[in-house]
Order: structure tokens, then sequence, then C-alpha cells
């Protein structure tokens, strides 16, 4: 999900407040974290799940390091609790993307990939970037939390060139567009699918080129499928679900499922709760019925976690700020009162994740390709 905006006055708003927490440097919110961290909670877990996570490299597709729109929210250090809460989450890579959009985003992004950048680097006892597969094989070896910069559209590219210079900038995946119509093809929620333009063939060309991951996640319908077909390799759904199992918009149709693994891509699995769900309880375990129908749909290897939020989630979010991000969507998002997925909204999410896993049946193995063992494979190979 990551904000967007599917009007000029809320892309505005959005743009200003985005704008203003680049401006205060170090994009950092300190939240009373210290319950979530206690020592004391991983016997929740099974010692399985525990083993697995410790010893797999675990990938979120789809996790901005924090969603925050107040700058006041800010400070200049990273405070023991937010590092305790990364370290302690058992993930290691973070695909950290927004969605940028409107006139100024080539501006924005750029503003976004040197603020969170300079992050990484002011902090590189915990973090580290990433500019190939091999980094986030060093960052597991080093307790390092490693970050891929992504941006969840492809307006910021005003040329087929600025592909090669947003690449050599840092940024290692691109969605092609984001919810609504662009000048590359179409979005999830947009009226009319008019699929990939003859200018979005051409960015799609120049990802290839590079090295960047086509993403897709929130593309139309026939947009995703023109860019599995256009794309000379195989391309991401980072975070989506399957349509099959919830008829909403944003989720993808078992056709475009099963073209995305003939050419060898891979789709995370996301824990918003109106993309998992249409009705209560939504839990972790219906998660995994979206893993399950992928892995027999297209097998195993095939699917990965991409859970579309920070560590925290949404519903912790300040009041104002969660009413503004609700504000940026379509009513065919379809929100109810909770936006995170019980069981899934919390830093040690991914082993409640591993545990569910665990009692649907996996083998360890195959729970290891899902936490992060795809994604790994798919990005060594886009990652040349």
């Amino acid at each position: 999900m990551a904000p967007g905006t599917p009007d000029s006055s809320r892309r505005t708003l959005l743009q200003a407040t985005m704008a203003a927490a680049v401006a205060a440097a170090l994009p950092w919110p300190l939240r009373a974290l210290a319950a979530s961290q206690a020592p004391a909670d991983r016997a929740k877990y099974s010692s399985r799940a525990v083993s697995l996570v410790e010893r797999a490299l675990v990938i979120d597709m789809l996790a901005p390091l924090k969603i925050d729109f107040s700058p006041e929210a800010y400070a200049d250090r990273l405070g023991p609790e937010q590092l305790a809460m990364f370290r302690a989450s058992g993930i290691t890579g973070f695909h950290s993307a927004m969605g940028i959009e409107g006139p100024e985003a080539h501006a924005q992004a750029l503003a976004y990939l040197a603020a969170w950048q300079g992050f990484v680097g002011r902090h590189s006892e915990a973090f580290c970037l990433v500019g190939t597969a091999a980094d986030l094989d060093r960052a597991k070896a080093q307790g390092k939390a490693a970050v891929i910069m992504g941006v969840q559209n492809a307006e910021h590219f005003r040329t087929v060139d600025d592909v090669k210079t947003f690449h050599q900038l840092g940024q290692r995946c691109a969605q092609l567009t984001y919810n609504r119509q662009t000048l590359v093809g179409s979005g999830a929620t947009d009226r009319i699918d008019g699929g990939v333009s003859d200018y979005g063939a051409q960015i799609i060309k120049a990802m290839n080129a590079v090295g960047m991951l086509v993403d897709v996640s929130h593309c139309g319908d026939r947009t995703t499928l023109d860019a599995i077909e256009i794309s000379a390799g195989p391309i991401a759904i980072t975070h989506s679900n399957c349509r099959a199992l919830n008829n909403h918009p944003r989720l993808k149709t078992d056709e475009a499922i099963r073209k995305l693994a003939a050419r060898g891509g891979v789709m995370g699995i996301t824990g918003v709760r109106n993309f998992v769900r249409d009705r209560e309880p939504t839990n972790v375990d219906h998660m995994v019925d979206h893993i399950d129908h992928v892995a027999k749909l297209v097998g195993i290897e095939h699917v990965g976690i991409g859970s579309d939020a920070d560590l925290n989630g949404y519903d912790d979010m300040p009041a104002d700020q969660l009413k503004l991000l609700r504000g940026m969507y379509k009513s065919s998002y379809a929100f109810r009162d909770k936006l995170d997925t019980d069981g899934f909204d919390h830093p040690k999410k991914i082993y409640d994740l591993t545990d569910a896993l665990i009692r649907r049946g996996y083998s360890d193995s195959d729970i290891e390709l899902v936490l992060g063992g795809n994604f790994r494979r798919l990005l060594g190979g886009i990652w040349t």
C-alpha cells in the first residue's frame, strides 16, 4: 500500500508532508517500543519457528523502514528501542519503497533516496544498503538490516534515460504504476486498463538493461499481464494477494500468477487486512491461505512475503496520520476498522507467520523459501 494519492488535492497534501519529512534530514520517530521487545516474548513461539527465522535469510519485499508523515516526530539519532526492534524482528532484507507520484515525482524521489540512504549510512553499525544480492547475504552474516531502495511508481522516470540514472543512485526496484493511470500504464483502481504503453515498454526494457526489478503490485490486470510478457526476464509482484480468495481490485488473478511464475517471477503475500480477507475474523492464518493458493497453483518456488507495512503496522499510527492515509485511496480499497491483520501487526510478526506455516504442515525447506529464499533467487538473477 504505502502512501499515494488518487487526486491532485490529496497528492499535494502528501507531497507537502513528505517534503517536510525529508527536510528533517534523518527520518526516524521515537515510539515507545519496549513492550514489543521484551525477551520473554520469544517463549510464545515454537523452538522450530525461532530456529527457522534465525537461520533463514528473511526478505520482506515491501517494508518501508518507517511510515510517518509528521516531521515533528523525527529525531537526529537512532534510539536503542528502534535498534532493538529491527534486531528482534528476524528480518534481514527490507524493501523500503513509497508511492511517489505527480508532477514533482522526480524531485521527491531524489529526496527520498537521499534521505534514507543518508540515514543508512549514518547508522552503518545496524544497517547496510543493498546493491547486489550478495549484500543481503553479508547483512545476514553480520546481523544487520539490509535496505533495498525502491519506488512504488515510475513517474519519477521523466525519460527512459532516468532509469539508468536512478539505478546508479541506488534504486533497485520500481513499480510501474501506483493505482492510477500514468504514461507507463494503468493502475489497479483505474476505471479502464489500457495496458502498458509504448513508453512503458521502453521503461521496462531500460529496467531490464540495468538490472532493476520490475514490480507490478499496484498495476491493473492488463498492465500486469503486459509487463510480464514484455519484460526480457522475470518480474515480481512484491506485495499483493490472490483475487481467487478475495475479490479486490488490488489483488492478482490466477492468470497473472500463472504467467508470472512461468517466467520465473515471485509473488509476495501482504498482511494488509482488506487484502487478506473481506470479512472478520482476519488473522495470520488467512495470510497462509494465500500462500497455500499460490503454492498449489504454481509451486512453492514462486511465493514470498511483502508485508506492505513498517514493523509496527498501520493501526498504531497517530489518529490524524491514519486518517490522512485512509483518505489517499478510493472507496474500492474497502478499508475496515483495522488495516493490519491480527498476528501480523507487530515487530516480530515473521515469527507468527512462521508458526502459522508450521501448523499448516510446510517443511523447513519450503518455509525458508517463503521467508526469503525465493526472492533471494529472483534478485540474484536480476541484479547482475
